[in-house]
């Protein structure tokens, strides 16, 4: 199979980049069925802002000293009771959020 340069649009700054045929062979020995929907400037930003949120710790877990996966608690309302409670993520609002009795007895049903 041979590859040729293609042009694309990057989804987040908007501009053309050339997914070149080396990478495109590349991504064929890698199995990956899609193409690249990020520039390299936005690709690189994006995994520099994935990284700082995670606190810096890379693969091979050297973020835990720097106390990488400290628990955040978020203060929210039961949606069966109305008793505060928190809970380890966001609420974004779309799903309810039950306190730990009132999840148990929902799990039960």
């Amino acid at each position: 199979m041979t590859f040729v340069d293609k042009t694309l649009t990057c989804r987040d700054c908007g501009l053309d980049f050339v997914f070149t045929a080396g990478e495109q062979e590349f991504f064929a020995t890698k199995g990956f069925t899609n193409e690249p929907t990020r520039c390299q400037g936005c690709r690189q930003a994006r995994k520099g802002a994935m990284g700082a949120r995670q606190g810096g710790a890379g693969r091979n877990g050297a973020g835990a000293a720097r106390g990488v996966g400290e628990r955040v608690s978020y203060v929210t309302t039961c949606a069966q009771c109305g008793q505060e409670t928190t809970v380890p993520f966001v609420p974004r609002g779309h799903r309810p959020v039950y306190c730990t009795e009132c999840f148990q007895q929902q799990r039960s049903h």
